[in-house]
């Protein structure tokens, strides 16, 4: 280690070399700061989830029939049957899929209309499948809109994935917050039509329903009580007529319950010839019941046929009506979208809307819209896994400050000298460098998109006492050069650093090889290579960067050691 040790030492002997190290470091760091603003790394919570089974949720137009939702589905399953990793389906129509981990905050459990429908794949196990599961959907996605989106016109198709963090509503979502649900529906979809075109974000759609005019069937209760009728006549023949329903039960020696028989006309008796009011008066009146005179009397004289709205389904959230928007990213981190789609939507809306922006706070994006003639006031709210991502990384950057608050003021107390501790520190917090240089390394060498993520993060944390603890085993050695063996600060600084590389080599060796084995994994792939790439920074940093600071610093000086 000599040649090292005289390497070292000819850095501290020439100002232009210290310099010089000093400059390339900084340029270094703030280079690699710079690959966040230039997309070269990319910003995620977690990446995607290789699992052995995915959703997709079909929503034809409010108010469309079975049928409908049948052929869309139908167009779907076509598609997903040639594909050999999967191996079976299950469809539920006018229903969500039962409550699975991906659904339990996506509102399966309220689809009880005609118009949606689910569809549950199951696929080969994931560790004998060469494509995950979410670049199967990734490739799957515009084949399957392309095609079957318009076989009912205005259907929404969205591909759900197995969530690899906590479940949300969608990787992005924009609540619409206002008094007048009318304007508020208006707004959202003005607000939609601005995250159709932003790249990198699809699935976009609006949870709420439209409203359209439909015919309501009433019982005049004065007319059918003069024909000697019942009212749970009536609506007995109504249900019979259009749904169907249980007229008797058949006892099994197999079941300890009743059987119901289920009673309903063929589908062809059932449809109605044309969406109108005639078509349903033409059916009412093959209806017929018979009174207590044995007189056979026809629906349409007792059954009143209005046109009237629909009635859609009003969400609230903290007491307030809100309309979600929501929409997913393409294999891309949440952020940028965001961001993007955030300053369309300033633009868009400046013209009729006075906005205000949130200060900073857990809800920094929200916008405050006023309207300029009206005054009405509206609240776009950004929620998702997108804001899981930002409070996440907050918690941790607050975990990540508080350990550098804790290292710094142990290492006060232990040196009595706040140079010597600010050098550690920031020996430590430029080990930074090599965990971004990581993730744009292993970007450019795997298949997808490898994001900086909440475990990257983590690992971030771990170097900080891997990376202080280099810098200590330094100092203190130079030190005791100094101090017991009267040595040059140079020369000592030097030789601290040729003769504590060896060891420092050996650990961050063992650290690598141990963290070889998470860089492949999906979820902790980030903590790994956060862990690999930033030991390696650290080592070049104790053993160049520091020495170069401790040189600069009088803390080293043997007068000050002596009078602390």
């Amino acid at each position: 280690m000599k040649k090292f040790e005289n390497f070292i030492h000819s850095i501290l002997k020439s100002k232009l070399k210290k310099t010089l190290v000093i400059v390339l470091t900084a340029t270094a760091f703030f280079a690699t700061l710079l690959m966040f603003p230039a997309k070269s790394v990319l910003a995620r919570m977690l990446p995607g989830k290789s699992a052995n089974t995915y959703s997709i949720y079909i929503d034809t137009p409010t108010g469309s029939s079975i049928e409908q939702t049948r052929k869309v589905t139908q167009c779907v399953t076509d598609i997903l049957r040639k594909e050999p990793e999967v191996t079976n389906m299950e469809q539920f129509y006018g229903q969500g899929i039962p409550l699975d981990y991906a659904g339990l905050v996506k509102g399966a459990s309220m689809k009880r209309t005609e118009n949606v429908a689910e569809i549950s794949i199951n696929l080969t196990d994931k560790h004998s499948r060469k494509e995950p599961s979410f670049l199967m959907v990734h490739r799957l996605r515009p084949v399957i809109n392309r095609s079957c989106s318009s076989v009912i016109p205005g259907t929404s198709i969205k591909m759900i994935e197995q969530p690899s963090g906590p479940p949300t509503l969608a990787s992005i979502v924009v609540e619409v917050i206002g008094k007048d649900i009318t304007k508020s529906r208006k707004l959202s979809v003005e607000v939609a039509n601005i995250l159709n075109q932003t790249e990198g974000l699809v699935d976009v759609d609006i949870m709420a329903d439209d409203v359209f005019e439909k015919y309501k069937l009433i019982p005049d209760i004065e007319k059918i009580a003069r024909s000697g009728l019942g009212i749970e006549q009536v609506n007995n023949i109504l249900y019979l007529a259009f749904e169907g329903m249980a007229i008797a039960t058949k006892n099994s020696e197999n079941h300890s319950q009743q059987i119901p028989i289920f009673l309903v006309l063929s589908d062809k008796t059932k449809r109605l010839s044309s969406q109108s009011k005639d078509a349903i008066q033409s059916k009412l009146a093959s209806l017929n019941l018979m009174n207590k005179r044995g007189m056979m009397v026809s629906l349409t004289e007792i059954v009143e046929i209005k046109k009237v709205d629909s009635t859609p389904m009003i969400m609230h959230k903290d007491l307030k009506r809100s309309i979600n928007v929501i929409a997913e990213t393409d294999l891309v981190s949440q952020l940028y979208p965001l961001l993007d789609a955030r300053d369309k939507m300033i633009k868009y809306f400046e013209k009729d809307y006075d906005i205000e922006k949130e200060g900073f706070s857990t809800y920094m994006f929200d916008l405050h819209l006023t309207n300029k003639k009206t005054g009405e006031k509206f609240l776009l709210r950004w929620d998702g896994e997108m804001k899981v991502s930002l409070d996440t990384f907050r918690d941790l950057g607050g975990a990540f400050i508080s350990a550098l608050v804790l290292i710094f003021f142990l290492l006060v107390i232990y040196y009595k000298s706040f140079a010597l501790s600010g050098i550690i520190l920031i020996g430590s917090f430029l080990s930074l460098i090599g965990v971004i240089l990581g993730h744009w390394v292993a970007d450019m060498v795997t298949t997808q998109t490898f994001f900086l993520t909440a475990t990257s993060l983590i690992g971030f944390i771990a170097l900080m006492g891997i990376s202080s603890r280099n810098s200590l085993l330094l100092i203190d050695f130079a030190m005791g050069l100094i101090n017991e063996e009267d040595m040059d600060k140079k020369h000592a600084i030097a030789h601290a650093s040729a003769t504590r590389a060896k060891p420092i080599m050996l650990t961050a060796v063992a650290i690598i090889l141990g963290s070889a084995l998470l860089a492949s994994d999906p979820i902790f792939g980030g903590l790994g290579v956060a862990l690999i790439s930033g030991t390696v920074a650290a080592v070049f940093v104790s053993l160049l960067f520091v020495p170069v600071l401790l040189d600069n610093t009088k803390a080293m000086d043997k007068k000050e050691e002596e009078s602390i």
